[in-house]
């Protein structure tokens, strides 16, 4: 059900800010918005609380977005209060972002070494995964996981590349024990 919430209200941001020609507008302030957020969990207790009045909610919403962020995404966000879907708002942002990344030719790389990456290591990863994956820029993300033993595991959309030494000791046990009951 959440999924489906933030594909349609992340849509319809998406085909106004497509239809306006305001695409790199709002991604900026979405940006912003989810920052914002992210560091004043407060604001969604508010939002989430179910004493607080909606009208109470809406004012705290124009006092806080007007005039920092278009009136169309404070418009977007006072919508969102008045169906009672704040506490899906992360994943609706979250979608439009997505979608404008995917309009751009911007792919998202999530990238899991067991030890810290050197930058010449990540510029390769990044032009591999450019000429094999047909975007026109990464954006990379990087992470150290010492679990993985060593080699990489890297996650763009739905898609997983795990060449790390961790998964193929798991298979290698597997297909011994397999050798081993079939015995």
């Amino acid at each position: 059900m959440a999924k489906l919430i933030s594909k349609t209200y992340g849509e319809a941001i998406f085909e106004l800010a497509v239809s306006e020609n305001k695409t790199d507008i709002f991604m900026e302030e979405i940006q912003m918005i989810l920052q914002v957020l992210d560091e004043n969990p407060q604001f969604a207790e508010i939002m989430n609380h179910p004493k607080i009045m909606k009208e109470e909610k809406l004012q705290v919403v124009a006092e806080v977005f007007k005039g920092r962020v278009s009136d169309e995404l404070t418009g977007f966000i006072s919508l969102i209060v008045t169906k009672d879907r704040y506490s899906s708002i992360k994943e609706i942002l979250n979608y439009f972002l997505d979608q404008v990344k995917s309009l751009k030719g911007i792919g998202v790389a999530y990238v899991t070494s067991a030890i810290p990456l050197r930058e010449e290591q990540c510029k390769a990863i990044e032009e591999k995964l450019l000429a094999t994956a047909g975007f026109k820029t990464m954006e990379m993300h990087y992470s150290v996981d010492e679990k993985l033993i060593g080699g990489l595991v890297i996650r763009i959309g739905d898609r997983v590349v795990d060449s790390s030494i961790a998964t193929k000791l798991g298979t290698l046990e597997r297909q011994l024990l397999k050798i081993q009951l079939n015995n």
